[in-house]
């Protein structure tokens, strides 16, 4: 894959010009957002609550299987059989949003819930093939 050597800003007026030169990158872009495609899977945020952390309604969750959830991570979990992203307090027995307006969520022993994977990446789409774009607009 090629790639423009370039670092823009949010102020950005223009990129280089036609004949600006481009280095390769060892790796595929797969390879580098899923080093273990065969344990990872991808999801689609809803909603607000990890915006704290840079993950916003509708950006998609590349999660990932095969690693083992520390502290802090970014999660999937199946939760009462429903799909939360949520930030893992190991020690407390915890879920907790990247929002001060969501309060943690304490997992108790009846609670039906599975750890399905760790958040290793995030990809925010503004306008995709099927003509999904960005909800600012």
């Amino acid at each position: 894959m090629k790639v423009i050597p370039l670092k823009a800003s949010a102020g950005i007026t223009g990129f280089g010009h036609g004949g600006a030169e481009y280095t390769e990158i060892e790796q595929s872009l797969d390879m580098l957002i899923m080093p273990n495609a065969g344990a990872t899977f991808i999801g689609r945020a809803s909603g607000t609550s990890m915006q704290g952390v840079g993950i916003f309604d509708g950006d998609l969750l590349i999660i990932d299987r095969s690693t083992r959830p520390e502290e802090g991570d970014v999660i999937v979990a199946s939760y009462n059989r429903e799909f939360v992203c949520k930030v893992l307090d190991f020690k407390n027995g915890r879920l907790l949003s990247a929002s001060p307006e969501y309060p943690p969520v304490q997992i108790n022993a009846y609670d039906d819930f599975s750890f399905e994977g760790v958040v290793t990446s995030s990809i925010r789409v503004f306008r995709g093939s099927q003509g999904i774009k960005s909800r600012l607009s």
